[in-house]
């Protein structure tokens, strides 16, 4: 009975352990991630370590009865053990640094800079509005907000609700349009089937859409803040961008699909199909690893005195998103980019440079991510910020009104949003540094120019405000039409324009 019970109990785990893909494909997917991140950087040192000690063993094999004979073997083996600890750590250490640079590397592997111009984007409501404007429109929703996403494709802004409790999945979905201009707005509410639909991010035992994910598809994970929701109709879709590992000393991520939830039904979908949801495929998880990868652009000395590469501008200026900007292209292509502006790594806080990675991509590999270096550079965003308090202080800012974010639009130019997180009153749009001789405008929401702190010669802004003062000038000195002579009217002529004229001005002085 012992014999059964010593070997049997040790099969029985080790049963347990290999069977675990098969009836706990969740647990065994974080469980094999962790692993292979671990042995990533365990994997060199203690390769070394068992070399080191098999070298070891061999020797002191051949020496054995040499050294029983002086009675120095325990001394070597203290000895040999002492310098083999110090060895192991040292070149764990050493792996651990210089094994997180030729990570940072693999992700480079996609990256180009340029000095090309950034490409034309179209302005959109700051993301703080869209988060801000989301609860008031609930309506008699009893659920937490779980996430809020900007769908780039039909410019709206996501809502994902999740539904109170433990055991419970998403409540409802909202899709909000808040055009940067006009008051023309609209909200859709989609609501899940919490019967069948009661799984969720983060949910309890079956509840859990992870769960669901890895029992249809094995070896992928994602990020929480990734996943978003789309309304096709009055049915909810919760889209999640996959992720897999690749590599085995150096164990980076790349995408792996969508993982569409039917907020209806309780289906799950993977799929490869970039176009299946109107929002973005690639994971801005995995654009932020490659945009901060950047920082291994130059060699391993720049990377680890931190000398090479960008970092994202973080001065307050775009607080609650201050990366991965998801805007339009002004072209008609369709497509649309996480735009990031960067500044050199350390006390530097100019614009230096703006990395564009695409929000859809196809295959498994990395998306491209470009690295366009501006010149002249910019002003840092709370530079910019300043600049716009200063200059057009008699619209900014008063009562709950300020500046949001400062957001690269094109190959030069960028725009900062001016209003209320419930109603965008002005955009300014500026080009290059703030002292420079460039145009620097305030338009209303819509886009309307209203006047330049000053408009540089030829430019766009320039010839606008003069084709406005040549129409005021012609307005001015024209005069009010030629009536003709009066005395040629008959009096039933003059009591009618008199009576016209009467019920101009009144009109006038009622319209103020």
């Amino acid at each position: 009975m012992d014999r059964i019970l010593r070997i049997g109990i040790p099969a029985a785990a080790a049963a347990l352990v290999l069977l675990s893909p098969w009836y706990a494909p969740y647990y065994s997917t974080i469980a094999v991630w962790e692993l292979r991140k671990a042995l990533s950087w365990l994997a060199v040192p203690v390769l070394a370590g068992a070399l080191a000690l098999l070298v070891g063993l061999a020797g002191m094999l051949r020496r054995r009865r040499a050294d029983r004979r002086r009675g120095g073997g325990s001394d070597a083996a203290k000895v040999l053990g002492c310098l083999g600890a110090v060895a192991g750590i040292a070149l764990t250490f050493a792996w651990m640094v210089y094994g997180a640079y030729l990570q940072d590397r693999a992700y480079l592997a996609a990256t180009r800079v340029v000095t090309g111009p950034v490409p034309e984007l179209a302005a959109r409501a700051p993301y703080v509005v869209g988060k801000a404007q989301a609860a008031p429109h609930l309506g008699d929703v009893t659920g937490e907000i779980a996430d809020i996403s900007y769908l780039p494709d039909s410019d709206r802004f996501a809502t994902l609700v999740e539904r109170r409790g433990w055991l419970a999945g998403y409540e409802v979905g909202l899709v909000q349009d808040i055009p940067l201009g006009g008051t023309s707005r609209s909200q859709q509410r989609c609501r899940f089937d919490v019967e069948a639909a009661d799984a969720r991010i983060g949910g309890w035992f079956h509840h859990n859409l992870g769960r669901k994910i890895a029992a249809q598809k094995r070896w992928v994970r994602f990020d929480a803040d990734d996943a978003y929701v789309v309304c096709n109709g009055d049915k909810p879709v919760v889209a999640v961008p996959l992720k897999r590992q690749t590599g085995f000393l150096v164990v980076t991520e790349r995408p792996a699909g969508l993982a569409l939830y039917d907020g209806h039904t309780g289906r799950l979908t993977v799929t490869a199909d970039t176009q299946a949801v109107p929002g973005p495929s690639y994971p801005l998880s995995l654009a932020a690893r490659q945009r901060e990868a950047t920082a291994a652009v130059g060699s391993f000395t720049e990377w680890w005195f931190e000398r090479s590469g960008w970092d994202a501008s973080e001065d307050g200026a775009n607080t609650g998103n201050e990366s991965e900007f998801a805007l339009r292209h002004r072209d008609s292509s369709g497509n649309s980019s996480y735009v990031t502006p960067l500044t050199p790594q350390g006390e530097a806080s100019s614009v230096v440079a703006v990395s564009t990675v695409p929000t859809r991509h196809r295959g498994g590999g990395l998306a491209p991510l470009t690295v366009h270096r501006l010149d002249p550079t910019w002003s840092s965003p709370a530079a910019i910020v300043a600049l716009v308090k200063a200059e057009y202080r008699d619209v900014c800012c008063y009562n709950d009104d300020r500046v949001f974010e400062v957001v690269p639009t094109g190959g030069t130019t960028w725009t900062a949003t001016v209003g209320s997180e419930q109603n965008i009153r002005y955009r300014v749009e500026g080009r290059g540094q703030v002292g420079g001789r460039e145009a620097t405008c305030l338009k209303s929401a819509d886009g309307t120019l209203i006047r330049c702190a000053y408009a540089a010669p030829g430019s766009p802004e320039e010839q606008e405000l003069a084709r406005r003062e040549e129409g005021k000038r012609k307005e001015q000195g024209a005069g009010p039409p030629d009536l003709g002579d009066l005395t040629a009217y008959t009096p039933e002529q003059l009591a009618e324009l008199h009576r016209r004229i009467s019920e101009e001005v009144t009109r006038r002085l009622k319209g103020g």
